[in-house]
C-alpha cells in the first residue's frame, strides 16, 4: 500500500523538483533562412564550472545583401541577440566587428556583407556540478537588406558538457580570428572640435607621421553625430592624425565614441576610440566661434527678431509715432529713447540671469515665461496695448496736456515700447541666436552681457536707422486717415497674443489662474474705458476718472500676484510625464525611450508637436515600436528637466531625446527641428513589437 501511494506521488514530486533544460529542447546550433546561413559556436569543447568562453554567431550572408552594425546609419536596424542561459551564467555585451559601409544614393548605412562572426564572452557559473551539461540558447534578429530590407530570425542553441578539465573546440581558430578582428583599444589620446559645419578629430600621436595611414575612416557609435554619407578627409601633421568630417544633426559637448579605422581590405585595422571636447574647442552651439562672431551673431539675430510675429507689431507702432513725431532732433531722441529702452530691458534680462546662475539655477532664453506671474503680466500688458490702438483710451499729447510734458510723456513712451518690445521677443528665437546665446550662457558675465547687448542693438537697430536718416523717414508713407485705420488693425495681433498667453497660463495654474486674469483684462478694460472717457471732460470727472482707474488697476496687479501655483490637467494623451526614476526604471527594463522636452511658451516645440509628434502616424510608429513616449514640461521650472538639458549641453527646449535599446546604449539627440520622415528614421533603430498596421491608440 505504502509503495503504491509513493508511486502515485512520484510523479508530482518530480513535478516540483526544478527541471534542467534537455538536449532535445535546445534548437539546433546551425539555422538557415533565405539570406542567411547562422551557426553558434563556441571556442571550448567542455567546460568547467568558473570557465570563461568566447561564444559567436556566424553569418553567412548572401551575395549583394547586408546586416547592420550597432549603428546602423542612415537607416537599418541593429542586430538583435537575446541569450538563454542558466542561472548565473553571466554574458557580456555583443563585441561588435568594424563594419563597411553600404550606400544607396544619398543613404549611407554601417553594417557586414560576406561572412561575420558577432562574440560575446561568458562565464560558466561556479556551482554547476561537473557531469553535467551547459545548455545555451539564443533569438537572433536582423535586418537583411539589398534594395529592399527584410526582417528575419532565427532560433540557434548549443550545448557543452561540464568536466573536470576544459577542452578546446573545433571551432577555437575561428573564435580565435574573430577575436583579432575586433577593434583594439586606442593608445593616443582623441579630442573633437566643431568648426562651422565641419566636425575635426584630432588623434595626437607623433608615429602618425612616420608610418602615415592610406586610407581613415571614423563610424561613430551613435547616429546623427555625423553625417554618415559626407566624404571623410584626412592629414598628418607633427601632432597626429586629424579627421575632417561633415557635421550630423545632432550637436552635443558629450564625449564621441565611435571606431577608427585605418587602411584598407586585409590590411585594415580597427580602433574603440573615444574623443573628448577640445580644450577651448568647439561644440554644437560652437562655443570656440570667439567673442567677436557671438557678438556679430546676436546683433544679426536681434535685427531678424524684428521679424518674428511677436516683435513686428511692436516696431509698426514705434513706425507709425516716427510719423507723427516728425524727422530732426525729436524723432533722434525718441530713437535713443527705443534704445536706452531695449538695451536697459536685455541688462536687466542678463543680470537676472547672472544672480541665478551664481545662486545654482539652470536657466536659458525665455526662462521668465516659466512664472505665472510674469505671463500674466505680459498678457495684461499686451491688452492694454491692444485697448490703446483700439482708441478705448490715450495717453500723451491727446490728453491736452502742456508742450513739455507732452515731450516727456512721449520718449518716457519710447523708452517703455522698447522694455515692451525685449518682453514680448523672449518666446521667440531668430536665425543666428542659438549659436550667440549658447556662447553666451556658458561664459563669465561682462562676456554675457555684452552678447545681450549686441542683440538689444540689433533689435533696436530698425527703428533707431528711421529714426537718424531723414532719406529713410522720406520713404515713409504720408500722414493721413490710414495711419488711424492701420493702428487700429495692429491691435488684433496684440489681442491674438493675449491669447496665447492665457493658453500658457492655462497649463501653467489651470482654470483658476485663468479666471483671475480673465477677471483682471475685464477691470483693465473698464479702468481704459472709464479713464478714455472722462479724459474730455471737466477736470473734477476727469480727477474721477483718473482715480478710479487707478483704483481698477490696483486690483489688477494684486489679482495677478496672488496667481495659483502651476498645476497641471491632463487629458487622454500619448505620452507620460518625465521624471528621472520612471525614466532609470524603463532603461533598466531594457525599454526604449522616447523623450520630449518642451514648454508651452516655445513656439518650435509647439510647432514640432503638431506637425510631427501628435500625428496620428507617430502614434502608430509608437505602438509599432513599443516605444515609451516620455514628455517633459518645463514651461515651469524644472530642476530635473534642467538637469537633463544641461547633461546634453543645452541651455533651452526643445530638446529630444531617444534611448533605442534601454540603458544599453546611450540617448540619441535629435535635431530641433523635426519632420515626421526624420523621426521615422530616427525610431527605425527601434525593432517593432507589433504588426506594423496597428491602428493609433
Amino acid at each position: 500500500m505504502r509503495v503504491a501511494f509513493f508511486l502515485y506521488l512520484l510523479p508530482l514530486l518530480c513535478a516540483c523538483l526544478p527541471a534542467q533544460a534537455d538536449a532535445t529542447d535546445l534548437p539546433p546550433a546551425h539555422a538557415e533562412t533565405p539570406h542567411i546561413q547562422a551557426r553558434l559556436i563556441a571556442d571550448l569543447a567542455a567546460v568547467r564550472p568558473g570557465d570563461e568562453i568566447w561564444l559567436g554567431i556566424e553569418q553567412k550572408i548572401a551575395p549583394d545583401w547586408h546586416t547592420y552594425w550597432k549603428n546602423p546609419g542612415d537607416s537599418g536596424i541593429t542586430t538583435r541577440i537575446a541569450w538563454d542561459a542558466p542561472a548565473g551564467t553571466d554574458i557580456g555585451e555583443t563585441q561588435w566587428p568594424p563594419p563597411s559601409r553600404f550606400s544607396l544614393g544619398p543613404v549611407t548605412n554601417y553594417g557586414y556583407g560576406g561572412e561575420v562572426t558577432l562574440l560575446a564572452r561568458a562565464r560558466v557559473p561556479d556551482d554547476l556540478p561537473a557531469g553535467g551539461r551547459l545548455p545555451l540558447g539564443v533569438t537572433v534578429d536582423w535586418l537583411i537588406c539589398r534594395e529592399e530590407c527584410i526582417p528575419e530570425q532565427v532560433k540557434l542553441g548549443l550545448e557543452l558538457p561540464l568536466r573536470a578539465m576544459s577542452a578546446p573546440g573545433e571551432n577555437a581558430a575561428l573564435i580565435a580570428a574573430a577575436r583579432a578582428a575586433l577593434p583594439q583599444a586606442a593608445a593616443w589620446p582623441a579630442s573633437f572640435s566643431v568648426h562651422g559645419r565641419e566636425l575635426r578629430l584630432r588623434f595626437t600621436d607623433a608615429a602618425f607621421q612616420h608610418t602615415p595611414p592610406r586610407a581613415v575612416w571614423f563610424y561613430p557609435d551613435a547616429w546623427g553625430r555625423i553625417d554618415q554619407s559626407g566624404e571623410q578627409f584626412f592629414r598628418v601633421d607633427a601632432d597626429g592624425l586629424v579627421l575632417a568630417i561633415p557635421l550630423g544633426e545632432v550637436h552635443t559637448p558629450t564625449p564621441l565614441a565611435g571606431v577608427l579605422t585605418l587602411g584598407e581590405g586585409d590590411e585594415r585595422q580597427s580602433y574603440v576610440v573615444t574623443a573628448t571636447p577640445a580644450a577651448g574647442g568647439a561644440d554644437a552651439p560652437s562655443p570656440d566661434i570667439g567673442f567677436a562672431a557671438a557678438a556679430a551673431l546676436a546683433f544679426l539675430g536681434g535685427i531678424l527678431l524684428n521679424l518674428m510675429p511677436c516683435v513686428f507689431p511692436v516696431l509698426s507702432i514705434k513706425a507709425l509715432a516716427l510719423l507723427q513725431h516728425g524727422g530732426g532732433q525729436a524723432a533722434r531722441r525718441h530713437g535713443l529713447a527705443y534704445l536706452a529702452g531695449v538695451l536697459a530691458s536685455f541688462a536687466l534680462f542678463a543680470a537676472l540671469l547672472l544672480l541665478l546662475r551664481a545662486g545654482g539655477e539652470s536657466l536659458g532664453w525665455g526662462f521668465q515665461f516659466q512664472s505665472p506671474v510674469f505671463v500674466a503680466t505680459v498678457a495684461t500688458l499686451m491688452f492694454a496695448v491692444g485697448l490703446n490702438l483700439s482708441g478705448v483710451f490715450e495717453i500723451g499729447g491727446a490728453a491736452g496736456a502742456g508742450e513739455g510734458l507732452t515731450r516727456h510723456s512721449g520718449l518716457a513712451a519710447s523708452f517703455f515700447t522698447g522694455a515692451l518690445a525685449v518682453a514680448v521677443a523672449t518666446p521667440c528665437t531668430a536665425p543666428f541666436m542659438g549659436v550667440a546665446l549658447a556662447y553666451a550662457l556658458a561664459q563669465p558675465a561682462p562676456a554675457l552681457l555684452a552678447v545681450f547687448l549686441a542683440l538689444g542693438c540689433g533689435l533696436a537697430l530698425p527703428y533707431l536707422a528711421l529714426s537718424f536718416w531723414p532719406a529713410l523717414q522720406k520713404r515713409l508713407p504720408q500722414p493721413g486717415v490710414w495711419m488711424l485705420h492701420l493702428r487700429q488693425a495692429l491691435a488684433f495681433p496684440m489681442y491674438a497674443t493675449v491669447i496665447w498667453l492665457v493658453w500658457v497660463l492655462a497649463r501653467q495654474g489651470g482654470a483658476d489662474a485663468v479666471l483671475r486674469l480673465a477677471s483682471a483684462l475685464l477691470l483693465l478694460a473698464l479702468a481704459a474705458w472709464v479713464y478714455g472717457k472722462t479724459r474730455p471732460a471737466k477736470p473734477g470727472w476727469r480727477g474721477f476718472g483718473a482715480g478710479a482707474a487707478l483704483v481698477l488697476v490696483a486690483v489688477d496687479i494684486a489679482l495677478i500676484a496672488t496667481m495659483a501655483s502651476p498645476q497641471t490637467g491632463e487629458t487622454e494623451r500619448h505620452w507620460e510625464a518625465y521624471r528621472p526614476e520612471h525614466l532609470q526604471t524603463l532603461l533598466g527594463e531594457g525599454k526604449p525611450v522616447f523623450i520630449n522636452l518642451t514648454a508651452d511658451w516655445c513656439i518650435t516645440c509647439l510647432a514640432n508637436e503638431k506637425t510631427t509628434l501628435d500625428r496620428a502616424e507617430t502614434r502608430v510608429l509608437l505602438r509599432r515600436k513599443g516605444i515609451v513616449y516620455l514628455k517633459g514640461d518645463w514651461t515651469n521650472q524644472d530642476d530635473d528637466i534642467s538637469a537633463l538639458l544641461a547633461r546634453h549641453g543645452r541651455r533651452g527646449v526643445p530638446l529630444y531625446l531617444l534611448y533605442p535599446r534601454g540603458d544599453r546604449e546611450p540617448a540619441q539627440v535629435l535635431p530641433q527641428i523635426l519632420t515626421p520622415a526624420l523621426l521615422a528614421r530616427a525610431f527605425a533603430t527601434v525593432p517593432d513589437i507589433a504588426p506594423a498596421s496597428a491602428s493609433p491608440p
